[in-house]
């Protein structure tokens, strides 16, 4: 009797950051032979490694990996781009897992994109610097700003860029758009004891030179006013360089923002109707089939 599904379906392992999804990621795809796309905002930049967690060198040779250091941290990597590298991952055929805490890149993945504007830089700049963004948008689309915390701020100018040029709410734009959702096995993983886990592993990245990442970035001439250098530990240690935090307040506020963006990731993830739990064992069976024989190690979980 076989055990391989109909046809292959792509495999999600997310979760909020520190939940131990790249561990499990790797173990399935070389017990399996399958690609694992990596389902990070960050990723995609060159040269945020430690601050990213981007896979080692090492782990890179265990499995093919997708979604890496595919731009400078001044250009824009967008969720249509990540759709679109998913696609043609997934066209070459096998099993491939999808990892990551992504929900937008997620719920883009699976529901589609609602059509909107494209990226206005000039525009985007103009209303970067206003002085109250999140208030702009609560006169332009109550129901976007709502939902967004005042410091979130790369959602907060999107949906006034999108205003903007579209003249419409974007949230009345994905209001109106149903799609059907794309067969793929989803798997959240979480750990109860997740806020000392991301003030931990923060301290690990700390020791592993994550300080330095940033100052070479900075000494690069890479402007703090760019989307990956406002992300978390990025934007902190960028403060502490420029003499406005000390250091030991710029890791403490790193830890913060960290654990309070692993909040929002798991209120995302349920927004997109999933729960934690499930077997990432059973959800590779149910996407690929059983393993082959003779599969280099086994899968947990």
């Amino acid at each position: 009797m076989s055990h391989a599904p109909a046809a292959l379906r792509p495999l999600v392992i997310t979760g909020p950051t520190a939940s131990g999804k790249s561990s499990a990621a790797l173990s399935l795809c070389e017990h399996y032979g399958a690609t694992l796309l990596a389902m990070d905002a960050m990723t995609v930049y060159r040269g945020m490694d430690i601050g990213t967690a981007k896979p080692t060198s090492a782990d890179r040779a265990r499995v093919q990996h997708e979604g890496l250091d595919l731009r400078h941290p001044t250009e824009a990597f967008s969720a249509a781009d990540f759709v679109a590298l998913a696609e043609a991952v997934l066209a070459r055929g096998g099993p491939v897992v999808l990892c990551g805490g992504a929900p937008f890149y997620l719920r883009a993945f699976l529901d589609g994109l609602v059509p909107t504007a494209p990226v206005d830089l000039a525009l985007r700049a103009e209303l970067q610097a206003l002085p109250d963004a999140h208030a702009r948008l609560a006169e332009v689309d109550p129901a976007l700003a709502a939902r967004l915390h005042p410091n979130d701020h790369v959602r907060i100018v999107r949906g006034l860029e999108v205003h903007r040029l579209m003249g419409v709410p974007l949230s009345s734009l994905h209001a109106a758009d149903h799609p059907i959702r794309r067969p793929a096995e989803v798997v959240w993983l979480d750990a109860p004891d997740l806020d000392e886990r991301i003030d931990h592993r923060v301290l690990s990245m700390m020791e592993a030179g994550y300080l330095d990442e940033v100052t070479g970035l900075v000494e690069a001439g890479v402007p703090r006013t760019v989307k990956p250098m406002q992300s978390l530990g990025y934007r902190f240690l960028a403060a502490h360089l420029a003499g406005e935090c000390g250091l030991e307040e710029a890791v403490a506020l790193t830890q913060q923002a960290s654990r309070r963006f692993a909040r929002k990731q798991r209120t995302h993830l349920r927004g997109l109707g999933f729960e934690p739990g499930g077997s990432v064992k059973e959800a590779a069976v149910r996407a690929f089939g059983r393993p082959p024989a003779g599969a280099s190690r086994p899968v947990s979980g």
